[in-house]
C-alpha cells in the first residue's frame, strides 16, 4: 500500500512540476511576443484602412505608403474639431469607449449601430496627394445579426461619395451575412452617395437588387441574399457614424474648409 500511495504522490508531483513549467514557458512566450504581436496589430489596420482608401496595392511598402499618405487626426464626435489631448499614433477608440472618463452611453432610441456606448472622441484617417485631401477614412462599427462588425468607410473630398468599405472584424455567417467581405459586394458601395444635394442622410441597401434606371439609384446598394440583418446592419452603422452625433460636423468643416 505504501508503495502505491508513493507512487500517486510521485505522479502528482511530476504533472504539478509539469504545469508549472509549462506556465511559465507560456507566460514568457506571451510576454516576449506581444511587441510583436501589436506591431502586427498595428500594420494590419494600416492595411485595412489603404484598402478602403483603394491605396492597397499588391507588394507595396505599407508602412512606407501609409506614412506618405494619410495623416491621423483625433476629432471630438459630435463637435467636428480636432483634439489634441490624445496622441493619435497610440489612441484606442475601443478601450475610450469602456472607460467612463472618455465615453458616454447612447441613449436607447439614438443606438441605430446598437453598440450602447461609444467614445467621445474617434480617430479620423485624411489622405493627401501632393498636399490636396483626397479622402477621408472614418472608423465604423455596429451590430449585424451575430456580431459587432467593425470596419473602415472612405469619402470622396466632396464627403458625400463613397470611395471603399470593408470590414477587418466580424462573426458573420459565412456565405450569408460574411458576404459582406466580398469584394464584388463592397465594389457596389464605391461611388454611391451618403448624402443628397440638401444634405440629408439618403444611403439605403435594399433587401434586394437595385435596379438600372431608378431615380434614387445613386444612394442605393444591393442587398444580402439571405442576409437581411447583416445588410441593415451596414447600413445603420453607416447612418449612425455619420450623423450630427457623431462625424457630421467634423464632415461638415472638411467641406468649408475646401470650399
Amino acid at each position: 500500500m505504501s508503495g502505491s500511495r508513493e507512487t500517486v504522490g510521485k505522479t502528482i508531483t511530476v504533472a504539478a512540476v509539469l504545469c508549472i513549467a509549462c506556465s511559465i514557458l507560456v507566460s514568457a512566450a506571451a510576454v516576449s511576443l506581444r511587441s510583436t504581436q501589436q506591431k502586427n496589430k498595428a500594420l494590419d489596420k494600416k492595411k485595412n484602412i489603404l484598402a478602403a482608401a483603394g491605396l492597397l496595392e499588391e507588394g507595396a511598402d505599407v508602412e512606407a505608403v501609409f506614412a506618405e499618405k494619410v495623416k491621423i487626426k483625433i476629432v471630438n464626435l459630435g463637435k467636428g474639431t480636432y483634439n489634441e489631448d490624445f496622441d493619435p499614433a497610440t489612441f484606442d477608440q475601443r478601450k475610450a469607449a469602456k472607460d467612463p472618463d472618455t465615453s458616454i452611453k447612447i441613449p436607447s432610441g439614438e443606438d441605430l449601430a446598437r453598440i450602447k456606448r461609444r467614445a467621445t472622441v474617434a480617430s479620423v484617417y485624411e489622405v493627401y496627394d501632393n498636399g490636396q485631401l483626397k479622402q477621408v477614412v472614418f472608423p465604423v462599427h455596429g451590430k449585424g445579426l451575430w456580431s459587432t462588425m467593425y470596419g473602415f468607410l472612405a469619402l470622396e473630398p466632396d464627403m458625400r461619395t463613397v470611395a471603399g468599405l470593408g470590414f477587418y472584424e466580424h462573426g458573420e455567417t459565412p456565405g450569408l451575412g460574411g458576404e459582406i467581405d466580398n469584394p464584388k459586394w463592397k465594389a457596389t458601395w464605391v461611388g454611391k452617395k451618403i448624402f443628397d444635394d440638401s444634405d440629408k442622410m439618403s444611403i439605403d441597401v435594399l433587401k434586394g437588387q437595385t435596379v438600372a434606371g431608378s431615380p434614387k439609384i445613386q444612394y442605393e446598394v444591393d442587398g444580402l441574399s439571405g442576409a437581411t440583418l447583416t445588410a441593415n446592419g451596414v447600413e445603420d452603422l453607416v447612418r449612425y457614424w455619420l450623423a450630427e452625433d457623431t462625424f457630421k460636423p467634423y464632415i461638415e468643416k472638411i467641406r468649408q474648409r475646401g470650399a
